[in-house]
């Protein structure tokens, strides 16, 4: 195993979550790719880990917490760490010490660059980014907000934890006579990428009954107004976010409203 430092070599790879095998990579469009872009000159930092056959089969990025969509002062924040685990592509590389020493590394980084601490987050069940993984690597529950758990560990004792910005209640005013789409759309997580590529796909093809908006939450003024950072809303109604609905399940949805409007 190699932990490396990510280079322009590699960000082909990386802004397509090592995923390049994958066709939802190429559906989910160039965003991840133009918030890379803008975030590295805001301090995003990443590691990877490389097979000993120099295959990129691991990845982690972080970045200073008040560039992030949580509340925090004078820490880094987590937003993904990844193990490549298909067995399409590069192969099933978990279970092998790589997350940890992805994590360890980013911590090592984070502290040299002046950090008090590392939060992350998690979900509560065991599913994708597991909070009871980072919590077996001494973080500790800073905040919750629905199934994800907001963790972090202390690197010093005047470092303040980390909280979730509250969630919005607020969406666009919707156009009257039609069915209205919104789609929140921060850039940093290809799967969600997907998601608004999806919808906006679906809203165009069910035709000029649709009024579909994207809101570039990337922003953090952005964030703070919306209170959401990936969300899908149709009619006001919020459409789950993971995993990633289908398009047809996402242009059906658009379609039954539009028969509301006869």
């Amino acid at each position: 195993m190699q932990i490396l430092d990510l280079g322009r070599e590699h960000r082909q790879i990386f802004d397509v979550c090592l995923e390049d095998w994958n066709e939802m990579a190429r559906e989910a469009g160039t965003k991840r790719t133009r918030w890379v872009d803008k975030f590295l000159a805001r301090g995003l930092a990443a590691k990877l880990a490389a097979d000993d056959s120099g295959t990129v089969v691991g990845m982690i990025q972080y970045l200073p917490v008040e560039q992030s969509v949580v509340d925090g002062t004078g820490l880094y924040f987590i937003p993904c760490i990844w193990v490549h685990g298909y067995k399409q592509g590069r192969g099933d590389f978990t279970k092998k010490g790589m997350g940890s020493a992805l994590l360890e590394a980013a911590e090592w980084d984070a502290r040299n660059k002046g950090a008090r601490g590392m939060a992350a987050w998690g979900l509560w069940l065991p599913f994708w980014m597991r909070a009871s993984w980072f919590k077996k690597h001494g973080y500790v529950k800073a905040d919750r907000q629905g199934l994800a758990l907001l963790v972090w560990k202390p690197f010093d004792k005047d470092a303040r934890a980390p909280r979730w910005f509250p969630r919005g209640r607020e969406l666009p005013v919707p156009v009257p006579g039609k069915v209205n789409v919104t789609a929140f759309s921060n850039g940093w997580c290809m799967a969600q990428n997907l998601v608004c590529e999806r919808a906006r796909r679906a809203s165009a093809e069910v035709g000029a009954n649709v009024v579909f908006t994207e809101i570039d939450t990337s922003e953090r003024s952005a964030f703070e107004r919306w209170g959401q950072s990936d969300a899908l809303f149709i009619d006001g109604k919020s459409v789950g976010n993971g995993p990633p609905p289908s398009y047809e399940k996402i242009k059906g949805i658009i379609q039954a409203r539009v028969k509301r409007l006869r």
